[in-house]
């Protein structure tokens, strides 16, 4: 498995990704932004990262999540959850942000706002059939297996 991944810089201010620590499952990405950006409360924001990547095999895709301080200390977390970069797609990264808190926050030029974290997708086939197969929880939905 090839576990590169190539990595073109949009903008010559634009950081490459990178892992702050070996033990690191996700690189960071950083905001390439040539002044801050101030999220209030409630806003959604679009912070681009000045980079694109080409991934080794359509087995592999990138996906994008919060970094956790950020999101833990002052509600800062991605608007659409967990973002997907498909392999195929060579257009510039950007991370989309929202506040979640009371309180302002701003972005600032190279801060690290998401963490980037490559893993094996598996491509499946869809088929349409009448029956689904039972199981024990059946039809059960939110909640139905039990609290603990």
């Amino acid at each position: 498995m090839d576990k590169t991944v190539k990595v073109k810089k949009l903008n010559t201010k634009a950081k490459l990704p990178c892992r702050a620590t070996e033990g690191s499952a996700g690189a960071d990405l950083y905001a390439c932004i040539d002044e801050p950006v101030t999220i209030k409360p409630g806003d959604l924001v679009k912070i681009p990262t000045g980079i694109a990547i080409e991934l080794s095999s359509p087995d592999f895709a990138a996906f994008l999540f919060a970094r956790s301080g950020l999101g833990v200390k002052h509600g800062i977390c991605l608007s659409n959850g967990v973002g997907v970069v498909d392999s195929d797609y060579r257009g510039e990264i950007c991370v989309g942000l929202c506040n979640v808190s009371d309180k302002e926050y701003t972005i600032d030029p190279d801060e690290r706002i998401a963490q980037m974290v490559i893993m094996p997708v598996c491509c499946t086939l869809f088929t349409e059939i009448d029956e689904l197969g039972s199981t024990e929880r059946g039809e059960g939905g939110f909640g139905s297996s039990g609290r603990l």
